[in-house]
Parts: C-alpha cells; structure tokens; sequence
C-alpha cells in the first residue's frame, strides 16, 4: 500500500494497517482528579492575572507541568500509542477568554514537548508512541449565527480561524508533535479552516504530518451540529486526505454505533477512529459519567468485532483505566480493512 511520503509518524500507516491503534482518554476527567485550585493554576508567572484561571486546563503546561506529564505517562503505561496534547483550548480565539491569548503559540510549544517526553520514555522498537497535535473547535463557529434574531451574525471570521490554527500548529510542530489531530468538530467550516492552516504549514515547511479528523455527532439526528450527516461530513474534508476519520465526544458508544458503522461504510479510503465518552453524564459518578471501563472497553470490543477500527481510544469521562480496557479487548481483533490503497497510492508533495 502506497502511502503519502510523512516526515513524522512514517512508520504509523503500517501499524495501523497491522492492528487496532489505541488512543488516550480523557485529559480533562484525569485532571478533575488533582482536585487543582486557583493557585495551581496561576502558579508564580500569574500570580497577578485579573481574570480567574481556574479551569484553564491548558494553562497547567506552566504552571502544573508535573501533573500533565503524569497524566500523559498514565495513559502510555495503560497501553496507549497515541497520546494528545493538552491543547484543546490552546488557540487565541478560546485563551481570548481568559486575556492569555497572545501565550497561545508558547502553550502549545510547551504542552507538545511533555507529550514528547512521555512518548520518548514509554517507545520502544516493537511499540512506538506518538504525539498526537490537539486542535479544538475553538468556542465560536464560522457557519452559525450567534444571535437568533440574525442569522446571517457571525463572531469569528474564516481568515481569522486559519491564522489561529496555523499559529497553533507551528508550536505543535516546533514542540514535537508527530500527528496533528483536529477533533471534537461541531462546524465543518471551522474544521476547514484548521485543515488549510495545516496545509500551509506543512507547504511551507517542508514537514508532511499524517492528520486525524474527527466530527461530533451532537444528538440522536445523526448530524454535527452544522448540519451535516456523517456521510456528507467526510465528503467535505475528504479532500485533506486524513490518515483517519472519526468521531468523538457527545455520545457514548452505544448512542455512537450507526454512525461509526456508517462513516466505515463511506470512508474506504481512510483508516476510521473511534473514541466515544464513557457513556451519558452523570454528576454522581467519579469521573462525571456512566459507564466502568468493563462496559467502555465491552462497547469498543463489539466495534473491533464489527470491523469499524483501526484507531480506538476514550473521550470524556474515560480513564487509563478504561484505555486499558479497551486495549485489551479490542487487540483481539484486525483492524477494519481500508481497500488495501491509502487514496489511492497517492504521494503527498
């Protein structure tokens, strides 16, 4: 099988071609557990920020490096050969929020060099690990008004999306990343926007990465929150030629199922992800949902027998627990099949 000629990550095609790549959980769910304060947050450099800091996840690569490397090295040693960075909210648009936006480039630099050295100590010749460049949504969207007495009202502009995306996949790149992943994408148009920022950069530099996409099914509709079903999602970003396609977040794997199996039926020339929340929400829980890793790595197993996989990992509310559970299950089983030509033996330039 022909592959694009990647800089990084040469060697995952084949793995994945081989097995079932695991994927990490949760980042956020694992951080809940260090029960951080404010004070964790702001550490010394922002001891006298005017904004509360709390809850900035993405701030702790400064502040709280220690628990971030632990969190990443949880997972490695759980199974995982994927790991994300701590980067879902690394862009200028989301820090804007907090005031830290002009640190956007810095923090992405800093969250991909713990992934990096959490990688390096856990790889080995027969197992690789890989970082895995994390870019999120972003909290505003290019194709959906904001105010329901406009439709035509936008917050955020498609340029402007691009220039934040590409500054945080320069950090990504400079901090080591081996794969970018655009994920837990709810507009298609700000997916886009990741994916040419991408494309630029690797133009411009030289670095051909292998890059993830992975949608999110909002509700029982089968459609991301921009209106698309899952077929008509991976048409519009079929042209990026992802070394996978998925989904993510929102649903557990049950409510999951009919459009993973749809999006493996559609994407034949792509490997297909999959890692779904551990189940519905629930505030009585310890990690905020339902489902024990038995049950998540149960669920993920029937996708592995169904022949859906070749990536599988764990969303909110998933633990190293879980990501060791579903290692175990679903390694019993062949990865889905692609039709033995990557996009056709096409050579990336």
């Amino acid at each position: 099988m022909k592959t694009p000629a990647y800089t990084r990550a040469a060697a995952l095609p084949a793995i994945l071609a081989q097995r079932i790549v695991i994927l990490d959980g949760a980042m956020g769910t694992m951080i809940q557990r260090y029960k951080l304060g404010e004070a964790d947050y702001r550490g010394e450099r922002f001891k006298d920020h005017p904004k509360d800091l709390k809850g900035n996840n993405e701030l702790l690569q400064f502040t709280r490096p220690d628990v971030i490397g632990e969190i990443h090295e949880k997972y490695l040693a759980a199974g995982a050969d994927i790991v994300e960075t701590n980067t879902f909210g690394a862009t200028s648009v989301a820090q804007e929020d907090y005031g830290l936006a002009p640190l956007a480039r810095e923090m992405n630099v800093a969250a991909a060099k713990l992934a990096r050295a959490a990688c390096d100590k856990y790889s080995a010749p027969d197992k690789p690990r890989f970082v895995a460049g994390a870019l999120g949504p972003t909290p505003r969207t290019a194709s959906i008004s904001p105010d329901v007495n406009d439709p035509a009202a936008r917050n955020i502009s498609f340029d402007e999306l691009r220039a934040a995306y590409r500054e945080q996949a320069e950090g990504l790149l400079e901090g080591g990343a081996d794969l970018f992943l655009v994920e837990t994408i709810f507009d298609t148009l700000n997916a886009k926007a990741a994916i040419f920022a991408l494309d630029e950069l690797m133009e411009e530099t030289g670095e051909r990465l292998p890059v993830i996409i992975s949608g999110t099914v909002t509700d029982a509709s089968g459609r991301i929150l921009s209106g698309q079903t899952v077929t008509a999602f991976w048409h519009s970003v079929r042209h990026a030629r992802p070394i996978a396609v998925g989904l993510n977040c929102a649903l557990g794997a049950t409510l999951m199922r009919p459009y993973i199996e749809e999006l493996s039926r559609v994407a034949g020339d792509t490997f297909i992800s999959c890692y779904p929340n551990a189940g519905l929400p629930n505030p009585m829980s310890e990690t905020g949902f339902d489902e024990t890793p038995e049950i998540t790595g149960g669920l993920l197993e029937e996708f592995a027998k169904a022949g859906f996989l070749n990536i599988a990992g764990g969303c909110c509310g998933t633990t190293p627990e879980h990501i060791a559970a579903i290692a175990q299950r679903v390694g019993r089983y062949q990865p889905r099949c692609c039709g033995g030509s990557l996009f056709g033996g096409l050579q990336a330039a």
